[in-house]
């Protein structure tokens, strides 16, 4: 199985996703998307194989957010993928891609549904311990 991670190593939560994968015995192909952004055709596909709104992929906490007034309803799609393109920080991540589908993996465990094989338990960063559901074997 083939695992694409979009990743950012200094958030906690894109860290405890590509730990997952790793104990799914996969090396995924990690994409530091801050330095090597996607390109807005890539971006245009992650998120239609994610079936989300663009809006539901910006990150507002720690970005220009707020600073550009992405909340307000005025921005088109276009217009909110442009500011992702300028800003790439602006896209919140991890995102997973596999096999099984992309995925937006916040909260890190919805990595499991991606992934080869139930992984069992795995026990996050701050000491939560998270469990494959049965639909992972």
């Amino acid at each position: 199985m083939t695992i694409t991670i979009y990743h950012n190593p200094k958030c906690g939560t894109s860290r405890n996703t590509l730990e997952m994968i790793r104990n799914a015995g996969v090396e995924p192909e990690i994409v530091e998307y801050l330095k090597t952004p996607p390109s807005r055709d890539e971006l245009v596909s992650l998120i239609a194989r994610m079936a989300i709104p663009v809006r539901d992929l910006l990150r507002q906490k720690g970005t220009p957010y707020d600073e550009l007034g992405l909340g307000e309803e005025k921005w088109s799609d276009d217009e909110l993928l442009d500011f992702m393109m300028e800003h790439p920080i602006l896209i919140n991540r991890p995102i997973v891609v596999s096999d099984k589908g992309v995925c937006l993996c916040r909260p890190s465990e919805k990595v499991m549904d991606l992934l080869p094989w139930n992984i069992g338990t795995f026990t996050k960063e701050d000491g939560e311990v998270v469990t494959s559901g049965a639909g992972n074997d």
